[in-house]
Protein backbone atom coordinates (compact mmCIF):
# COMPACT_ATOMS: atom_id res chain seq x y z
CA UNK A 1 0.00 0.00 0.00
CA UNK A 2 1.59 3.26 -0.75
CA UNK A 3 1.34 6.66 0.80
CA UNK A 4 -0.92 7.95 -2.15
CA UNK A 5 -3.92 4.75 -1.09
CA UNK A 6 -3.54 6.24 3.08
CA UNK A 7 -5.04 9.33 4.43
CA UNK A 8 -4.49 9.87 8.40
CA UNK A 9 -7.23 9.72 10.52
CA UNK A 10 -5.44 10.39 13.69
CA UNK A 11 -1.96 9.98 15.05
CA UNK A 12 0.12 7.64 13.58
CA UNK A 13 -2.98 5.64 12.56
CA UNK A 14 -3.52 5.54 8.67
CA UNK A 15 -7.16 4.10 7.02
CA UNK A 16 -7.00 3.05 3.05
CA UNK A 17 -9.71 5.51 0.97
CA UNK A 18 -11.50 2.89 -0.90
CA UNK A 19 -14.53 3.55 -3.63
CA UNK A 20 -18.02 2.35 -3.53
CA UNK A 21 -19.60 1.29 -7.07
CA UNK A 22 -21.47 4.67 -7.23
CA UNK A 23 -18.54 6.38 -7.09
CA UNK A 24 -17.13 5.33 -10.21
CA UNK A 25 -18.44 5.82 -13.88
CA UNK A 26 -17.73 4.34 -16.98
CA UNK A 27 -15.82 6.68 -19.84
CA UNK A 28 -16.84 5.90 -23.66
CA UNK A 29 -14.64 5.17 -25.67
CA UNK A 30 -13.79 6.72 -29.63
CA UNK A 31 -15.84 3.55 -30.91
CA UNK A 32 -19.41 2.59 -30.10
CA UNK A 33 -20.82 -0.65 -31.81
CA UNK A 34 -24.28 -2.19 -32.68
CA UNK A 35 -25.41 -3.87 -29.40
CA UNK A 36 -26.41 -7.03 -31.56
CA UNK A 37 -22.42 -7.47 -31.83
CA UNK A 38 -21.98 -7.39 -28.03
CA UNK A 39 -21.51 -10.54 -26.41
CA UNK A 40 -22.19 -10.92 -22.38
CA UNK A 41 -21.32 -14.76 -22.24
CA UNK A 42 -18.67 -15.89 -20.01
CA UNK A 43 -17.25 -19.22 -18.74
CA UNK A 44 -16.24 -20.96 -15.75
CA UNK A 45 -14.37 -23.77 -16.16
CA UNK A 46 -16.47 -26.31 -18.71
CA UNK A 47 -19.15 -24.14 -18.18
CA UNK A 48 -20.92 -21.78 -20.47
CA UNK A 49 -23.29 -18.76 -19.21
CA UNK A 50 -25.02 -16.46 -21.75
CA UNK A 51 -25.33 -13.54 -18.79
CA UNK A 52 -22.72 -13.13 -16.45
CA UNK A 53 -25.11 -13.90 -13.52
CA UNK A 54 -24.30 -16.05 -10.02
CA UNK A 55 -27.50 -15.95 -7.95
CA UNK A 56 -27.47 -15.09 -4.19
CA UNK A 57 -28.47 -18.54 -2.65
CA UNK A 58 -31.26 -16.41 -0.66
CA UNK A 59 -34.43 -18.63 -0.61
CA UNK A 60 -36.19 -15.78 -0.69
CA UNK A 61 -35.25 -15.76 -4.37
CA UNK A 62 -34.17 -19.24 -4.63
CA UNK A 63 -36.05 -22.55 -5.60
CA UNK A 64 -35.22 -25.59 -7.64
CA UNK A 65 -37.45 -23.96 -9.59
CA UNK A 66 -36.05 -20.69 -9.54
CA UNK A 67 -32.32 -21.97 -10.26
CA UNK A 68 -33.67 -23.70 -13.12
CA UNK A 69 -35.04 -20.78 -14.61
CA UNK A 70 -32.34 -18.66 -14.09
CA UNK A 71 -30.40 -21.34 -15.87
CA UNK A 72 -32.83 -21.23 -18.95
CA UNK A 73 -32.30 -17.73 -18.84
CA UNK A 74 -28.33 -17.88 -19.73
CA UNK A 75 -27.57 -17.43 -15.64
CA UNK A 76 -25.84 -19.87 -13.00
CA UNK A 77 -28.91 -20.34 -9.87
CA UNK A 78 -27.36 -21.07 -6.43
CA UNK A 79 -29.56 -23.51 -4.20
CA UNK A 80 -28.74 -22.74 -0.48
CA UNK A 81 -27.64 -25.66 0.68
CA UNK A 82 -28.41 -24.85 4.28
CA UNK A 83 -31.95 -23.60 3.57
CA UNK A 84 -35.64 -24.00 3.41
CA UNK A 85 -35.43 -26.66 0.79
CA UNK A 86 -33.20 -28.72 2.60
CA UNK A 87 -34.57 -28.53 5.90
CA UNK A 88 -38.23 -28.66 5.10
CA UNK A 89 -39.34 -32.03 2.60
CA UNK A 90 -42.06 -29.54 1.36
CA UNK A 91 -41.29 -25.48 2.35
CA UNK A 92 -44.82 -23.95 1.09
CA UNK A 93 -46.04 -23.80 4.59
CA UNK A 94 -43.15 -22.30 5.47
CA UNK A 95 -42.87 -19.51 2.78
CA UNK A 96 -47.43 -19.07 3.80
CA UNK A 97 -45.89 -18.53 7.00
CA UNK A 98 -43.72 -15.85 6.22
CA UNK A 99 -46.08 -13.74 3.45
CA UNK A 100 -48.65 -13.68 6.17
CA UNK A 101 -46.19 -12.00 8.65
CA UNK A 102 -45.61 -9.73 5.04
CA UNK A 103 -49.10 -8.95 5.07
CA UNK A 104 -48.62 -6.27 7.88
CA UNK A 105 -44.70 -5.32 6.81
CA UNK A 106 -41.29 -6.71 7.39
CA UNK A 107 -41.37 -9.96 9.00
CA UNK A 108 -39.85 -10.27 11.88
CA UNK A 109 -36.08 -12.05 12.25
CA UNK A 110 -37.71 -14.19 14.96
CA UNK A 111 -39.57 -15.65 12.63
CA UNK A 112 -36.71 -16.67 10.23
CA UNK A 113 -34.84 -18.00 13.06
CA UNK A 114 -37.75 -20.25 13.88
CA UNK A 115 -38.15 -21.49 10.76
CA UNK A 116 -34.39 -22.35 9.79
CA UNK A 117 -34.00 -23.77 13.16
CA UNK A 118 -34.98 -27.43 11.24
CA UNK A 119 -32.20 -29.45 10.97
CA UNK A 120 -30.19 -29.58 7.42
CA UNK A 121 -31.30 -33.04 6.23
CA UNK A 122 -28.24 -34.28 3.47
CA UNK A 123 -31.15 -36.45 1.22
CA UNK A 124 -32.84 -33.18 0.74
CA UNK A 125 -29.42 -32.03 -1.21
CA UNK A 126 -29.55 -34.93 -3.16
CA UNK A 127 -32.67 -34.72 -4.11
CA UNK A 128 -33.00 -31.06 -4.85
CA UNK A 129 -29.98 -31.39 -6.95
CA UNK A 130 -31.47 -34.14 -8.92
CA UNK A 131 -34.25 -31.85 -9.65
CA UNK A 132 -32.18 -28.73 -11.05
CA UNK A 133 -30.06 -31.86 -12.91
CA UNK A 134 -33.20 -33.07 -14.22
CA UNK A 135 -34.42 -30.09 -16.32
CA UNK A 136 -31.33 -29.78 -18.21
CA UNK A 137 -29.39 -26.93 -16.43
CA UNK A 138 -25.63 -26.56 -14.49
CA UNK A 139 -26.16 -27.47 -11.46
CA UNK A 140 -24.96 -25.09 -8.13
CA UNK A 141 -25.35 -25.39 -4.29
CA UNK A 142 -23.80 -23.51 -1.44
CA UNK A 143 -22.35 -24.40 1.85
CA UNK A 144 -21.10 -22.29 4.45
CA UNK A 145 -17.37 -23.18 5.19
CA UNK A 146 -18.48 -23.91 8.31
CA UNK A 147 -20.70 -27.14 7.17
CA UNK A 148 -18.60 -28.12 3.97
CA UNK A 149 -17.30 -31.33 5.40
CA UNK A 150 -21.02 -32.18 6.65
CA UNK A 151 -22.84 -30.89 3.64
CA UNK A 152 -20.46 -31.06 0.99
CA UNK A 153 -19.99 -34.92 0.68
CA UNK A 154 -24.19 -35.81 -0.11
CA UNK A 155 -23.98 -32.45 -3.21
CA UNK A 156 -21.14 -34.03 -4.56
CA UNK A 157 -22.27 -37.60 -4.69
CA UNK A 158 -25.47 -35.55 -6.21
CA UNK A 159 -23.82 -34.85 -9.13
CA UNK A 160 -23.77 -31.18 -8.81
CA UNK A 161 -21.45 -29.23 -11.27
CA UNK A 162 -20.14 -26.66 -9.42
CA UNK A 163 -19.33 -26.23 -5.52
CA UNK A 164 -19.86 -22.74 -3.73
CA UNK A 165 -18.28 -22.50 -0.29
CA UNK A 166 -19.77 -19.16 0.47
CA UNK A 167 -19.98 -16.65 3.98
CA UNK A 168 -19.64 -13.41 4.92
CA UNK A 169 -15.83 -13.44 5.19
CA UNK A 170 -13.83 -16.93 3.94
CA UNK A 171 -10.27 -17.38 4.43
CA UNK A 172 -8.05 -20.06 3.18
CA UNK A 173 -7.83 -21.60 6.38
CA UNK A 174 -10.06 -20.76 9.77
CA UNK A 175 -7.79 -21.11 12.35
CA UNK A 176 -9.64 -22.79 15.09
CA UNK A 177 -8.48 -23.93 18.77
CA UNK A 178 -10.35 -27.34 18.81
CA UNK A 179 -8.17 -28.81 15.51
CA UNK A 180 -10.74 -28.95 12.99
CA UNK A 181 -10.11 -26.42 10.61
CA UNK A 182 -11.08 -26.40 6.54
CA UNK A 183 -8.28 -26.10 4.58
CA UNK A 184 -9.67 -24.94 1.45
CA UNK A 185 -6.85 -25.67 -0.90
CA UNK A 186 -6.33 -29.60 0.52
CA UNK A 187 -10.06 -29.93 0.18
CA UNK A 188 -10.59 -28.63 -3.17
CA UNK A 189 -7.56 -30.76 -4.56
CA UNK A 190 -9.21 -33.90 -3.65
CA UNK A 191 -12.42 -32.68 -5.80
CA UNK A 192 -13.65 -33.48 -9.30
CA UNK A 193 -15.77 -30.43 -9.57
CA UNK A 194 -14.78 -26.53 -9.85
CA UNK A 195 -15.57 -24.71 -6.35
CA UNK A 196 -16.35 -20.94 -6.36
CA UNK A 197 -15.08 -19.83 -2.86
CA UNK A 198 -15.95 -16.35 -0.94
CA UNK A 199 -16.05 -13.54 -0.11
CA UNK A 200 -12.87 -11.96 -0.15
CA UNK A 201 -12.41 -8.17 1.09
CA UNK A 202 -9.41 -7.32 -0.47
CA UNK A 203 -6.13 -8.71 -2.36
CA UNK A 204 -4.34 -10.24 0.36
CA UNK A 205 -7.58 -12.59 0.64
CA UNK A 206 -8.38 -12.79 -2.78
CA UNK A 207 -4.72 -14.17 -3.47
CA UNK A 208 -4.80 -16.67 -0.80
CA UNK A 209 -7.82 -18.10 -2.03
CA UNK A 210 -7.13 -18.04 -5.24
CA UNK A 211 -4.04 -20.64 -4.27
CA UNK A 212 -6.84 -22.78 -2.98
CA UNK A 213 -7.00 -23.98 -6.70
CA UNK A 214 -10.82 -22.49 -6.41
CA UNK A 215 -12.37 -21.59 -10.04
CA UNK A 216 -13.81 -17.97 -9.05
CA UNK A 217 -13.14 -16.25 -6.29
CA UNK A 218 -16.40 -14.31 -4.47
CA UNK A 219 -15.19 -10.43 -3.57
CA UNK A 220 -17.54 -8.29 -1.43
CA UNK A 221 -19.34 -9.18 2.10
CA UNK A 222 -22.78 -9.37 0.39
CA UNK A 223 -23.86 -6.24 2.20
CA UNK A 224 -27.23 -5.09 -0.29
CA UNK A 225 -29.51 -2.22 1.51
CA UNK A 226 -31.34 -4.82 3.98
CA UNK A 227 -27.42 -6.15 5.37
CA UNK A 228 -26.59 -4.74 8.74
CA UNK A 229 -22.84 -6.34 8.65
CA UNK A 230 -22.07 -2.68 8.83
CA UNK A 231 -23.76 -1.91 11.98
CA UNK A 232 -23.66 -5.20 13.70
CA UNK A 233 -20.00 -5.95 13.15
CA UNK A 234 -18.05 -2.39 11.66
CA UNK A 235 -17.80 -4.31 8.44
CA UNK A 236 -17.69 -2.71 4.99
CA UNK A 237 -16.16 -3.07 1.94
CA UNK A 238 -16.02 -0.28 -0.99
CA UNK A 239 -17.32 -2.93 -3.55
CA UNK A 240 -15.19 -0.89 -6.45
CA UNK A 241 -12.03 -0.87 -4.49
CA UNK A 242 -12.38 -4.90 -3.41
CA UNK A 243 -13.08 -5.60 -6.90
CA UNK A 244 -10.16 -3.42 -8.36
CA UNK A 245 -7.60 -5.45 -5.32
CA UNK A 246 -9.01 -8.92 -6.64
CA UNK A 247 -8.35 -8.44 -10.41
CA UNK A 248 -4.78 -7.37 -9.46
CA UNK A 249 -4.38 -10.91 -7.45
CA UNK A 250 -5.59 -12.46 -10.72
CA UNK A 251 -3.06 -10.96 -12.98
CA UNK A 252 -0.21 -11.73 -10.18
CA UNK A 253 -2.00 -15.11 -10.04
CA UNK A 254 -1.77 -15.85 -13.23
CA UNK A 255 1.60 -14.64 -13.73
CA UNK A 256 2.62 -17.18 -10.92
CA UNK A 257 0.86 -20.63 -12.38
CA UNK A 258 1.79 -19.66 -15.94
CA UNK A 259 -1.96 -18.78 -17.07
CA UNK A 260 -4.67 -20.02 -14.81
CA UNK A 261 -7.19 -17.88 -14.89
CA UNK A 262 -9.59 -17.30 -11.76
CA UNK A 263 -12.94 -15.46 -11.98
CA UNK A 264 -13.80 -12.57 -10.08
CA UNK A 265 -17.33 -12.36 -8.53
CA UNK A 266 -18.25 -9.01 -6.98
CA UNK A 267 -21.15 -9.23 -4.51
CA UNK A 268 -22.75 -6.73 -2.47
CA UNK A 269 -24.92 -3.64 -2.74
CA UNK A 270 -25.29 -4.34 -6.81
CA UNK A 271 -28.83 -3.48 -7.47
CA UNK A 272 -29.35 -1.98 -10.65
CA UNK A 273 -28.32 -2.49 -14.41
CA UNK A 274 -25.66 0.68 -14.05
CA UNK A 275 -23.58 -0.59 -10.67
CA UNK A 276 -23.65 -4.36 -12.98
CA UNK A 277 -21.85 -2.48 -15.60
CA UNK A 278 -19.53 -0.76 -13.35
CA UNK A 279 -18.97 -4.35 -11.14
CA UNK A 280 -17.66 -5.52 -13.92
CA UNK A 281 -15.52 -2.47 -15.59
CA UNK A 282 -13.96 -2.67 -12.34
CA UNK A 283 -12.33 -6.27 -13.25
CA UNK A 284 -15.75 -8.77 -12.30
CA UNK A 285 -16.25 -11.53 -14.80
CA UNK A 286 -19.60 -11.87 -13.10
CA UNK A 287 -21.96 -10.64 -10.65
CA UNK A 288 -23.96 -12.26 -7.49
CA UNK A 289 -27.11 -11.14 -7.59
CA UNK A 290 -30.34 -11.53 -4.56
CA UNK A 291 -32.54 -8.89 -3.52
CA UNK A 292 -32.77 -7.24 -6.96
CA UNK A 293 -34.38 -10.64 -8.04
CA UNK A 294 -37.09 -10.52 -5.67
CA UNK A 295 -39.26 -8.53 -8.14
CA UNK A 296 -39.49 -11.52 -10.22
CA UNK A 297 -43.04 -13.03 -10.43
CA UNK A 298 -41.23 -16.72 -9.88
CA UNK A 299 -39.64 -15.65 -6.24
CA UNK A 300 -40.63 -18.03 -3.80
CA UNK A 301 -41.09 -15.20 -0.92
CA UNK A 302 -43.46 -13.26 -3.11
CA UNK A 303 -41.20 -10.57 -3.37
CA UNK A 304 -40.05 -10.38 0.23
CA UNK A 305 -36.42 -10.48 0.82
CA UNK A 306 -33.76 -11.40 3.38
CA UNK A 307 -30.23 -12.60 3.13
CA UNK A 308 -28.95 -15.96 4.33
CA UNK A 309 -27.72 -14.46 7.41
CA UNK A 310 -30.38 -12.76 8.22
CA UNK A 311 -32.06 -15.73 9.79
CA UNK A 312 -28.27 -16.53 12.13
CA UNK A 313 -29.39 -17.91 15.61
CA UNK A 314 -26.90 -15.81 17.39
CA UNK A 315 -26.22 -12.70 15.68
CA UNK A 316 -28.68 -11.63 12.64
CA UNK A 317 -26.56 -9.65 10.53
CA UNK A 318 -29.50 -8.36 7.98
CA UNK A 319 -33.07 -7.16 7.80
CA UNK A 320 -36.23 -8.24 6.37
CA UNK A 321 -38.42 -6.57 3.83
CA UNK A 322 -41.87 -5.83 2.83
CA UNK A 323 -43.26 -7.05 -0.14
CA UNK A 324 -43.45 -5.73 -3.70
CA UNK A 325 -45.18 -6.39 -6.22
CA UNK A 326 -43.50 -8.31 -9.30
CA UNK A 327 -42.07 -5.92 -12.45
CA UNK A 328 -42.28 -9.40 -14.49
CA UNK A 329 -41.13 -12.75 -15.10
CA UNK A 330 -37.36 -13.96 -14.36
CA UNK A 331 -36.78 -13.80 -17.55
CA UNK A 332 -38.03 -10.38 -18.06
CA UNK A 333 -36.25 -8.93 -14.99
CA UNK A 334 -32.94 -10.59 -16.29
CA UNK A 335 -33.29 -9.33 -20.18
CA UNK A 336 -36.72 -8.62 -21.32
CA UNK A 337 -38.09 -5.52 -22.51
CA UNK A 338 -37.99 -2.36 -19.52
CA UNK A 339 -41.06 -0.60 -18.63
CA UNK A 340 -39.10 1.69 -15.98
CA UNK A 341 -36.32 3.71 -16.27
CA UNK A 342 -35.11 2.80 -12.72
CA UNK A 343 -32.77 0.16 -14.02
CA UNK A 344 -34.23 -2.60 -12.03
CA UNK A 345 -35.49 -4.76 -15.19
CA UNK A 346 -33.93 -5.94 -18.09
CA UNK A 347 -30.97 -5.95 -15.90
CA UNK A 348 -27.94 -7.76 -18.38
CA UNK A 349 -29.78 -6.07 -21.56
CA UNK A 350 -28.96 -2.49 -19.66
CA UNK A 351 -25.25 -4.12 -19.39
CA UNK A 352 -25.31 -4.83 -22.99
CA UNK A 353 -25.83 -1.83 -24.29
CA UNK A 354 -23.49 -0.31 -21.99
CA UNK A 355 -21.10 -2.36 -23.78
CA UNK A 356 -22.19 -1.51 -26.77
CA UNK A 357 -22.17 2.51 -26.46
CA UNK A 358 -18.36 2.13 -25.21
CA UNK A 359 -17.26 -0.41 -28.24
CA UNK A 360 -16.72 -3.07 -26.72
CA UNK A 361 -17.44 -7.00 -27.89
CA UNK A 362 -17.08 -9.11 -24.97
CA UNK A 363 -16.46 -9.05 -21.25
CA UNK A 364 -12.95 -9.17 -21.30
CA UNK A 365 -12.88 -6.32 -24.04
CA UNK A 366 -14.75 -4.11 -21.27
CA UNK A 367 -12.63 -4.96 -18.40
CA UNK A 368 -10.55 -2.07 -20.12
CA UNK A 369 -13.19 0.62 -20.46
CA UNK A 370 -12.04 3.84 -18.86
CA UNK A 371 -13.55 5.01 -15.21
CA UNK A 372 -12.98 8.39 -13.90
CA UNK A 373 -14.38 8.72 -9.92
CA UNK A 374 -16.80 11.58 -9.26
CA UNK A 375 -19.63 12.33 -7.15
CA UNK A 376 -22.50 9.64 -7.23
CA UNK A 377 -25.51 10.03 -9.41
CA UNK A 378 -28.91 8.62 -9.03
CA UNK A 379 -28.92 6.15 -6.74
CA UNK A 380 -25.57 4.69 -8.92
CA UNK A 381 -26.78 0.79 -7.40
CA UNK A 382 -27.87 1.91 -3.77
Amino acid sequence: MSVRDTVEIGLNRFARRGYDLDEVSIVPSRRTRDVDDVSTAWQIDAFRFDIPLVTSPSDAVMSPATAVAVGQAGGLGVLNGEGLWTRYDDPAPVYREIAQAAAAGAPPVALLQKVYAQPVQPDLITARIKEMSDAGVTTAIRVSPQHTRQLAPAALAAGVDLLVIQGTIVSAEHVTSNGDALNLKEFIADLDVPVIVGGAANYTTALHLMRTGAAGVIVGVGADTYSTTDAVMGIRVPLASAIADAAAARRDYLDETGGRYVHVIANGRIETSGAIARALACGADAVQLGEPLRVAAEAPAGGVWWDSVAAHPRLPRGATSAPIEPAGSLADVLGGAAESADGRTNLFGALARTMAKTGYRDLKEFQRVDLVIGGAIGDGGR
